[in-house]
């Protein structure tokens, strides 16, 4: 057994209670009662808001949020197996502080040696919008959200303090055996959406699937990447509308070309129509913005790595499908993100861009 609570009926007002006065977030009153309602729509991990009653009332926040290992079995062995829960814990132990990108404050972050079991407990940031892959979103949310992309990229770019924690880089056995297992995730992909996506769109799925290049290149290793960057894990007009956004789910946070993100962002997690009307121009923006913190990018010099950026929208919806949870959100989900993936990689030729970059 893990020497922390790590589901939400093993949190008692006690423990939370010490959590907020080891950060110094509660000086005065104590925790008295809590009680706790799931939160989002994640497959991979389970999240809850806490409503907290003090002795006091007034002393400390009202509301927490956390997030635990995935009931599911399919899915938490499938995090575990690839050292998510460990990454997330990490990230907001050892990065978080370090980089722009407004993520909520943490009072807890516990993990055990194998990376089974972990609990976060953090700030509920209380967004009145809650992004949602299915529904897209307006220009300004997309625009909010290439700058918090930017606030995360230029803080690490080639910062080597940063790059080298090792835990950041991917286990070379963890990485050989998701290879291993992608056609059987391509097969299963292809027999449960085959009559939902469109010919053309499993097509793309298919000679991904088939391309060696895919699994063998190395990306540069040149700044933090999110590696799940899209609207179900971004939360806007936050602390009831005083922010424009806040940033969630670093299970995925690696080093790597920072267009990753970004083709993934504007491919996979925006929609398509939206995309095509504002993609030079979002472009533009985060080039400005990487500029502006002292990276300087012209939108010529990150065109390739952006159309080969959005592939790992492709193959991340079709590994994800095989390996979490099924459930209806979870189809349409993962069906909106190899949608517009496959839509931008036809556009823009990504498959034949990444053989002649090989």
């Amino acid at each position: 057994m893990p020497s922390f609570p790590s589901n939400p009926d093993s949190i008692t007002a006690d423990w939370v209670n010490t959590c907020l006065t080891k950060s110094g977030y509660l000086t005065s009153g104590k925790v008295t009662n809590l009680r706790w309602q799931s939160l989002g729509t994640g497959q991979v991990a389970d999240s809850v808001r806490f409503y907290l009653e003090y002795d006091r009332a007034g002393d400390g926040p009202a509301t927490l949020a956390a997030k635990f290992p995935a009931q599911d079995q399919v899915s938490s062995k499938t995090a575990a197996m690839m050292g998510l829960y460990k990454k997330e814990v990490l990230f907001y132990r050892e990065i978080a502080k370090q980089i722009g990108v407004r993520v909520p404050k943490t009072f807890a972050a516990e993990v055990n040696e194998d990376g089974s079991e972990f609990i976060l407990l953090f700030e509920d940031l209380k967004p009145k919008r809650i992004g949602n892959q299915l529904n897209s979103c307006s220009f300004e949310d997309a625009k909010n959200a290439i700058l918090q992309a930017a606030a995360l990229h230029a803080p690490s770019w080639k910062n080597d303090e940063i790059l080298n924690l090792h835990w950041l880089h991917p286990n070379k056995n963890v990485k050989e055996q998701v290879s291993s297992l992608y056609p059987k995730a391509q097969a299963v992909f292809k027999e449960r959406y085959s009559e939902a996506l469109e010919p053309e769109f499993m097509k793309v799925c298919n000679e991904l699937a088939e391309c060696e290049t895919w699994f063998e290149r190395g990306n540069p290793e040149l700044s933090l990447i999110h590696g799940d960057f899209r609207l179900d894990n971004m939360l806007f007009n936050i602390l009831n509308g005083e922010e424009e956004i806040g940033i969630l789910d670093w299970q995925t946070v690696s080093v790597g070309h920072p267009m990753t993100d970004i083709g993934y962002f504007l491919g996979c997690g925006i929609g398509d129509q939206l995309r095509r009307r504002h993609e030079d121009q979002l472009l533009d923006i985060y080039c400005r913005e990487m500029g502006a913190r002292g990276v300087p990018l012209r939108r010529n010099e990150i065109w390739n790595d952006y159309v080969i950026g959005a592939l790992h929208g492709v193959s991340t919806a079709v590994f994800s499908s095989a390996f979490v949870e099924r459930t209806e959100r979870g189809d349409a989900n993962f069906l909106s993100m190899a949608r517009g993936a496959c839509a931008l990689a036809l556009q823009h030729k990504s498959l034949n861009v990444l053989k002649e970059c090989k």
